[in-house]
């Protein structure tokens, strides 16, 4: 069985090479290859991957949807299964591939995610919801339409009867998904296969995470409602969670004031997004996948990954 390994990056030359050199350390029977899908990096991230044997593929900024990059890497692809991995996560042991890859003995088995963890730049309520949303316990038969594009595989075959939808502004993932279990198959969650995902953000980026995952599953879910009331009432309630545990690890100076920044841009975010009403025109386009630039002058912001599920399942 051939594994394609698909990677999505924009200027990632800080945590590309240490995700490749997890790869290129993999203890794996399979065939493997390594594709990455660059939408226009202007540091060294290029360089870098082909350096270490990616073969890769360039998106135009304009024509930039998580989506869209997804399905270009897949139709390039010419594994069997096919893994998707962020340019900012590595792998932790050098089983992850194999670990990704056991569920799929199941015919039945569509798709199969591992373990996230953080590190020491990720805020600590983000640590919290790795936590939560990737517990140590494995699970073939998922239930529930969860998953994560940073660390997930899928069958090849699948994949060419239900492209990823390139018109959401985030949670293809989670889209996709649905659409396997309405159809019978079975989502297999690997804690095992631990990566660790690297997220240094601010707080207005934070804001733009949420907003803009908001608003996808605004359009996976129209009948769904998340209120001012919901907004302040998960704002206080996961402050005061979060304070707790902090304190009871001894860390509560050390995140007093991060903790509720990070969760009021969240749940601020998703309420601005639930709200949205219009489509996505050029200023949101920059504004969601380029923050820090202009399209057709610079290149887009490295794409950021799911953070709705607390939302959507609690």
């Amino acid at each position: 069985m051939k594994c394609s390994i698909i990677i999505r990056a924009f200027n990632e030359e800080k945590h590309i090479g240490k995700l490749l050199d997890g790869i290129n350390q993999q203890e794996i029977s399979h065939e493997l290859e390594v594709l990455l899908v660059d939408s226009g990096s202007t540091d060294a991230t290029v360089r870098i991957a082909e350096a270490k044997g990616a073969r890769v593929i360039r998106i135009r900024p304009e024509e930039f949807s998580f989506g869209r990059a997804l399905n270009l890497g897949c139709q390039a692809a010419k594994g069997e299964i096919l893994l998707f991995a962020s340019a900012h996560v590595y792998p932790v042991y050098t089983n992850w591939i194999e670990k990704m890859l056991a569920p799929f003995g199941d015919a039945k088995v569509a798709l199969s995610y591992g373990r996230q963890i953080g590190n020491h730049l990720n805020k600590y309520s983000e640590h919290r919801l790795l936590a939560k949303w990737f517990p140590a316990t494995s699970n073939y038969n998922q239930l529930i339409p969860f998953c994560n594009n940073a660390n997930t595989a899928i069958r090849r075959s699948l994949w060419e009867q239900m492209p990823f939808d390139e018109t959401l502004t985030g949670l293809e993932d989670l889209h996709w998904a649905s659409q396997l279990i309405q159809k019978g198959y079975k989502i297999a969650y690997e804690a095992d296969a631990v990566i660790v995902h690297v997220h240094e953000e601010t707080p207005r980026k934070i804001f733009n995470r949420y907003y803009r995952e908001a608003i996808a599953f605004k359009r996976i879910q129209p009948h769904a409602k998340f209120s001012l009331w919901d907004a302040a009432y998960l704002s206080v309630s996961n402050i005061v969670s979060d304070y707790v545990a902090a304190v009871r690890e001894g860390v509560f100076w050390k995140n007093a004031w991060e903790i509720p920044t990070f969760r009021l841009m969240q749940f601020w975010g998703t309420y601005q997004g639930y709200r949205f009403i219009g489509t996505l025109d050029r200023t949101l386009r920059e504004r969601f996948y380029y923050p820090n630039h202009v399209i057709g002058a610079t290149t887009p912001s490295r794409p950021a990954q799911i953070r709705m599920k607390e939302i959507a399942y609690e």
